[in-house]
């Protein structure tokens, strides 16, 4: 038995029905490379598990203590089945963009069974009208409980389920995997007793390795390396309430080569500098269309790995946050992109100083059990909806994907977004990723708080583009503005509101992808509207 860390328990005990911590992608495949062109369920199912010895994620679940004394501990499941794990579906004609994403952040939206290993892939085939892919491509909506991966763990199970050529053979050597016997709740009451025996010696010996790290942090604040400013507390937005059980999610496509060509506008700017940008400038556009934009800036947390070499195949997060300023308070693109370097670089020093790993450590000798009943009085008594959570607005995780095309079961990967976990007070969260040429800005929202996916998922286009064009001396002349009345600030409703037809919002029945790559230079969506 392995037991959780102190930050995967954590995220077993944020779940509830209205927030399922999972995270997962969204990945369509184009079957013309497997043999014969055509890739049936069975020929998936042997696939994987012909591929099980690779990934520990996959037939580990989860025990929990009674009454959550300690913090879990996975095992090797002596049940379990690769079909219950492995779903298959197929959509109505015409197996449309907007189609598959209904269906993905239904099945999104419903928690996982932690009595059996926290995952699911749900094949859907069907998607014969989808701009810019032939018909017969299929995807997999993917799930994976947090508890068991972060972003870097995510790529070794991506791994373990991809090839780098359509025909490689199955890994070599005999699988030696062996189940384990599920401890009984006397066995699980007595390790949580010894645990706490000695956990006190485990938190003094965390915090003797902490203290140089906070010397450290209080010698640079004093001389300046860094500075705390109001900047990282974020004023409350729409999205910083009690989430309900239904998702959205929508996704932008971008060429990475203009990503890149973006950064070289501002010295020192980071890859991840421009996507912070893009999402501040996105915010920005969507809160200011709602007359809901504050005057202070956003704020995002940037989740930083901190997963050593050693640590690749191990389960669980390995993983510290950085505070990130967006600059919504900022119009033009470019001087935002300025503000948002020097801020998370400042961010980055004060990170750096405290010491990441420091950060992770501490995380894993809270006491379980009021972790536990923290995380449920949290949630029962609504106090996100008391202007009690996150100081920050949203997230924003960078998974760096594949920089050459991937396959599964012969079938070449064609586009990858991702998927991510909510809960009270975080209604919006964002995943960036990219795979070969392409990079994907994509979100999941509560839909009581985002109505319009289709408008926000605009904005970022928009974003990006003005940003794009700002930096390659392209920008055109700012249009004066319309004194059009101002939409009243409102919060979100269960019923859609039709959209204004204005040139920023999409068309009646709204966008779809294009993968088309005779269009380099423009921004793509991966696809269409997209509600539970």
């Amino acid at each position: 038995m392995q037991q959780l860390q102190g930050m995967d328990a954590s995220f077993v005990a944020l779940e509830t029905r209205n927030s399922p911590m999972h995270i997962g992608s969204i990945l369509i495949y184009n079957p013309a490379t497997a043999p014969g062109g055509f890739v049936r369920f069975k020929d998936i199912l042997a696939f994987f598990e012909s591929r099980l010895q690779l990934s520990k994620t996959m037939r580990q679940r989860m025990v929990r203590v009674p009454f959550d004394l300690d913090y879990p501990y996975w095992i090797e499941d002596p049940d379990f089945d690769l079909e219950y794990h492995v779903r298959h579906v197929a959509l109505p004609a015409p197996g449309d963009w907007r189609q598959l994403c209904i269906q993905a952040a239904r099945i999104f939206a419903r928690p996982l069974d932690l009595d059996r290993p926290p995952w699911e892939f749900t094949v859907v085939e069907g998607l014969d009208n989808v701009e810019g892919l032939p018909k017969g491509c299929y995807a997999y909506i993917t799930k994976v409980h947090h508890a068991a991966i972060d972003g870097m763990s995510g790529i070794d199970l991506m791994e373990a389920t991809h090839t780098l050529t359509p025909d490689e053979p199955p890994p070599p050597g005999p699988d030696d995997w062996k189940p384990e016997k599920v401890p009984n709740p006397v066995e699980l009451l007595g390790k949580s007793y010894f645990n706490a025996i000695a956990n006190p010696l485990k938190q003094l010996e965390v915090a003797a390795k902490a203290a140089p790290g906070l010397a450290k942090a209080l010698k640079g604040l004093v001389a300046k390396e860094f500075d705390v400013s109001t900047e990282m507390i974020a004023p409350k937005t729409r999205f910083n309430r009690k989430i309900g059980p239904h998702r959205v999610v929508e996704g932008v496509g971008v060429p990475l080569a203009d990503i890149k060509a973006i950064r070289t506008a501002v010295d020192g700017a980071k890859v991840n500098d421009v996507f912070l940008t893009i999402i501040g400038g996105a915010l920005r556009r969507y809160l200011d269309h709602h007359g809901e934009l504050p005057k202070k800036t956003l704020t995002a947390m940037a989740p930083i790995s901190v997963r050593s070499k050693g640590e690749k195949n191990a389960m669980g997060n390995q993983v510290a946050a950085m505070i990130a300023p967006l600059g919504t308070h900022i119009a033009d693109p470019l001087e935002r992109l300025a503000w948002v370097n020097n801020r998370t670089t400042n961010s980055k020093a004060m990170t750096d100083a405290m010491g990441a790993r420091n950060m992770t450590e501490m995380s894993k000798v809270s006491p379980a059990l009021w972790m536990s009943l923290g995380a449920q009085l949290y949630t029962r008594l609504s106090l996100a909806n008391r202007g009690v959570g996150p100081i920050f607005t949203t997230v924003v995780t960078n998974v760096p994907g594949p920089p050459v095309p991937i396959y599964s079961a012969g079938a070449r990967l064609e586009s990858m977004m991702g998927l991510i976990c909510l809960t009270d007070g975080m209604g919006l969260a964002h995943v960036v990723q990219s795979y070969t040429e392409e990079a994907t800005i994509a979100f999941t929202a509560d839909r009581e708080m985002m109505g319009d996916p289709e408008f926000y998922a605009n904005c970022i286009r928009e974003s990006f583009e003005e940003l794009r064009d700002a930096a390659s001396g392209d920008a055109k002349p700012a249009k004066p503005k319309k004194t059009a009345k101002k939409h009243a600030a409102k919060p979100a409703t269960k019923k859609r509101a039709a959209p204004n037809k204005k040139p920023s919002e999409p068309a009646k029945g709204g966008t779809h992808a294009s993968h088309a790559r005779s269009k380099p230079k423009a921004a793509h969506p991966l696809k269409g509207p997209t509600t539970e």
